[in-house]
């Protein structure tokens, strides 16, 4: 599904006009990435957990040349754990 797809099914399930939905969905996606950058962590009961994790610099291998070693730099990543409601709809 489409973020596009996606306005359109929040807006006829709510009654409301696309552009509605559309604020709701960016207001959303906005509010939960400033959550994880501030608190590293947001939890939406019943649906899942997005958390913030670091990785270290490492070492790799250039996948285009396996002989060649790479610098792969120090990075924030964004994980996600579903939810126990959310993994029982999914398997019914």
């Amino acid at each position: 599904m489409t973020k596009t797809e996606l306005i359109a099914r929040i807006a006829e399930k709510l009654d409301v006009s696309k552009k509605l939905a559309g604020e709701f969905v960016n207001t959303f996606t906005a509010t939960v990435t400033e959550g994880v950058k501030e608190d590293k962590e947001v939890r939406i009961q019943g649906f899942g957990t997005y958390k913030l994790s670091h990785r270290e610099a490492r070492e790799g291998v250039n996948p285009q040349d396996t002989s060649k070693k790479i610098q792969i730099p120090a990075r924030n990543v964004v994980g996600f754990k579903v939810g126990t409601e959310f993994k029982k709809a999914v398997n019914e």
